[in-house]
């Protein structure tokens, strides 16, 4: 226990004098973040591995974001260990004894599958750009940095004839397919960690990484699908000004291919919805159903003290009202893009429910606590722990994947679509 436990942990009735929410807002952004990961992947595979071709625009996109939350993922645990330089001992001596040490094994192994997937569906564009710059006279700087960072990406395969791209295809399809699982897994063992705490009878029940598992399907679908809103309109709008640097696609043609991509995805999008709301209520009756000795203090918790956080945060307006605005007919982007952010605040509340509100009631069943996040950091310790690391966290994702969008294709429509034809 440290003083940063006694400023944020609020205490009712009768608690244990050493009992304290010690699990923060980083620990709420760990599943959250691990959770994006997944989905985004498995969005991805729904065009490389079971090839609906309608999402192929979407998929590519997605795969990309995939990685760059995948750097992302483990940042909240540094954040939140007083020791956080230890971290690499989880690497160095992985064993599946722990859930936490098998993280490393996991993401070690989904990291190469994601890499090794992008590798082979942009080798030919990795190839192409390497021998244009090679064939290019009086290079700048900046063309023999990139002429040396796409010729390393080429890996010395230079092989573009039709059996070899052929392979890659296959390539990237095996990955896909051994992906999926992967991803599950890494974001499922977060909610294993949860339900196999016999010890907190909220977290204690075989169907939280199953929980887990969908919800984190349906926000990383919702995120990646925000952020090719947001990146479309950036492109819509520098289309407008006549500021891109090239005469196609046109501005009728970007609006064309955004709303295409959106409704198709959206149909997979309430697809998952159903199943992960599903599950969460079925858990919820099931609890009540049984009525083991703990559930007088959870219903006191469920139907009392988090009675706003779980049904009207996370279950009405995180749930019910966007899942309402995606099934009305003549799905707009305006709509989408409410629909999305509610949707992404809602797996939000619900890992904040499962997390801090598994701590908020104390082990003598009759008393209490509350958590109180630092707004105003006062020392890095505040920083990391409050409202600061967790926009810091959230923000560093797009920024990675700025730098990837500079080296894969994925905003480029021209480029894209040449390559895939």
């Amino acid at each position: 226990m440290t003083i940063l436990e006694e400023g944020w942990t609020l205490k009712e009735l009768f608690v244990y004098p050493n009992e304290y929410i010690y699990w923060s807002v980083q620990i709420v952004m760990y599943p959250f973040m691990t959770g994006l990961v997944a989905g985004a992947f498995v969005l991805s595979s729904l065009y490389h591995l079971f090839g609906i071709k309608q999402l192929k625009e979407m998929a590519e996109f997605s795969l990309v974001f995939s990685l760059a939350l995948l750097i992302v993922a483990p940042m909240p645990l540094l954040f939140h260990l007083l020791r956080p330089e230890r971290n690499f001992y989880v690497f160095m001596t992985p064993h599946f004894t722990s859930a936490i040490a098998t993280f490393g094994i996991v993401i070690f192994i989904y990291g190469a599958i994601v890499t090794s997937e992008l590798w082979f569906l942009y080798r030919k564009y990795f190839v192409e750009v390497s021998l244009r710059f090679k064939n290019q006279l009086n290079k700048s700087f900046s063309e023999k940095f990139r002429y040396y960072l796409f010729t390393a990406f080429t890996l010395g395969a230079y092989d573009l004839r039709e059996p070899a791209l052929k392979m890659d295809h296959r390539a990237a399809k095996l990955l896909a397919g051994i992906g999926i699982p992967v991803a599950c897994f890494l974001h499922g063992y977060a909610g294993f960690i949860f339900g196999s705490v016999k010890a907190n009878a909220l977290w204690m029940t075989p169907l939280m990484p199953v929980i887990f598992i969908m919800s984190a399907i349906v926000s990383g679908v919702a995120l990646c699908m925000l952020t090719y809103i947001i990146t479309m309109e950036i492109k819509k709008f520098s289309a407008s000004r006549k500021k891109t640097p090239y005469a196609h696609p046109t501005l009728e043609k970007i609006g064309g291919v955004e709303i295409f991509e959106v409704k198709r995805t959206a149909k997979y999008l309430i697809f998952f919805m159903i199943f992960s709301i599903s599950l969460e209520l079925l858990d919820l009756v099931f609890r009540g159903y049984t009525a083991v000795k703990s559930w007088e203090i959870l219903r006191d918790v469920i139907y009392g003290k988090d009675f706003i956080n779980i049904f009207i945060l996370q279950y009405t307006l995180g749930s019910l009202v966007p899942f309402i605005l995606l099934l009305i007919p003549g799905l707009t982007i305006r709509r989408t893009v409410l629909s999305l952010i509610l949707i992404l605040f809602g797996v939000f509340m619900m890992r904040w429910n499962v997390v801090i509100g598994g701590q908020s009631f104390s082990l003598t069943f009759s008393g209490y606590m509350h958590y109180a996040l630092p707004l105003v950091p006062r020392d890095l310790a505040t920083f990391k722990e409050g409202l600061f690391g967790v926009l810091l966290i959230g923000t560093m994702p797009f920024i990675f994947f700025w730098v990837m969008s500079k080296i894969f294709p994925v905003f480029n429509l021209k480029e894209t679509q040449r390559r895939k034809t």
